[in-house]
């Protein structure tokens, strides 16, 4: 995808309009970077068996990943809120690119997690600008614009599984190197962006539009305190069991039902790319009638079919993930703008929270699910995350709409 500085600056009007240009190159961006970061998903069986690891090492090396990106974010997100840094978008992707590079030739398990805690730093400076930036872009569709830029980090996690199964499998370890073309691509994409960011800064028109809601809460600061409170409960629930489902769901149909390598990694492609189009469609959704409902729905709506999972055979199975991931994904672009709407003019500080709290809480469940794992089973634990969405109930306790 090429992007020119001139197709990616709107001509200033009264009213601005949503910059898909911007939004296209910054979701193909996003769809680089999680590409990348799925590649190390999509080759824990890889790993596992190249470096005799354990399901809590495999838990370990998404702990690093997502430890690192969960601890940096709301960091770069508050300082880039006082001093925004246009070009500090390639430099991310570079993080990426090095972790990748890393994993591909690493020679024991401490250089993987290494390659895991680059790839981690690179998530960390990308994602909060990025959303910041996707805001600024999005003429006033605040969830269109977030559900634009997040379906295209599901669409890359999506497909790294099946870029695992026809490359990496057959040809191993190192061909993960060739994948940092895809990072160049990105670099060259961020660097456009960062142009029209930088544009939009000097005009003065960056800053006015981010917080034209003005500073101003529109409730009380202890009810934005509970509802942020509500919001981080959401996402604990959301991503913990996103983390087992996924970190382990190779395992799963490879022990439950037999199947190889690569058929398991087109399964978690299947219901990855079923989170993709989820994601897509909660924005438009929440922009039309509101955030609450598409957040009550996409939390607590998942449960019956996560209860029933772990008891399904294999079409059921994939045709549950399915229905899973359409539903739940919808979530987190309605909650980031919730939470954005009820903290105006802090954009950055409240990506950088979201997307901080939800690496933070996929590695942690990663690493204690596979803990699990190891002293039960993976269907154990299939059984026990079944209930994590039933937490959707607290969405009860937002406050309503003002």
């Amino acid at each position: 995808m090429t992007t020119s500085t001139a197709t990616l600056s709107p001509a200033p009007t009264a009213r601005a309009k949503t910059s898909f240009g911007v939004l296209g190159a910054l979701s193909t961006s996003h769809m680089i970077n999680d590409m990348m970061q799925s590649l190390i998903l999509a080759m824990y069986p890889i790993l596992k068996g190249d470096f005799h690891l354990s399901f809590g090492q495999v838990g370990l090396i998404t702990l690093t990943f997502q430890l690192t990106a969960s601890l940096l974010q709301p960091l770069i997100g508050l300082y880039t809120d006082k001093r925004p840094t246009p070009y500090s978008l390639p430099c991310g992707m570079a993080f990426t690119l090095c972790g990748l590079l890393l994993l591909a030739f690493a020679p024991n398990f401490a250089t993987v997690l290494l390659a895991a805690a680059f790839v981690g730093m690179g998530s960390a400076i990308f994602h909060p600008e990025s959303s910041r930036i996707a805001r600024l872009a999005s003429g006033g569709q605040h969830g269109l614009a977030q559900s634009v830029f997040q379906v295209g980090g599901n669409t890359g996690s999506a497909i790294g599984p099946l870029i695992a199964a026809a490359v990496i499998v057959p040809f191993g370890q190192r061909s993960i190197a060739w994948f940092g073309l895809a990072a160049l691509l990105g670099i060259a994409l961020l660097l456009q962006v960062s142009r029209w960011y930088a544009a939009q800064q000097a005009t003065g028109g960056g800053a006015a539009r981010v917080r034209k809601a003005g500073a101003a809460s529109p409730y009380p600061r202890k009810v934005v305190a509970g509802a942020i409170a509500v919001l981080l409960v959401l996402i604990f629930s959301k991503y913990f069991y996103v983390a087992g489902l996924s970190s382990f769901y190779t395992f799963y149909l490879i022990e439950k039902f037999g199947l190889s390598v690569q058929s398991a990694q087109v399964h978690l492609f299947i219901f990855l790319f079923a989170s993709a189009i989820g994601t897509l469609l909660g924005g438009p959704i929440g922009d039309r009638i509101g955030r609450k409902p598409v957040i009550w729905v996409s939390i607590l709506g998942v449960a019956p079919f996560a209860l029933l999972l772990p008891h399904a055979n294999l079409f059921w199975t994939t045709a549950l993930t399915i229905a899973i991931g359409l539903i739940l994904s919808s979530a987190f672009s309605a909650i980031l703008v919730y939470a954005q709407e009820l903290m105006p003019g802090k954009v950055g500080t409240v990506s950088g929270l979201f997307f901080g709290f939800a690496f933070g809480m996929g590695g942690l469940g990663a690493a204690v699910l596979g803990l699990l794992a190891d002293r039960t089973s993976i269907a154990f634990v299939y059984q026990a995350i079944a209930w994590l969405p039933l937490l959707g109930i607290v969405a009860a306790l937002l406050p309503r709409r003002r």
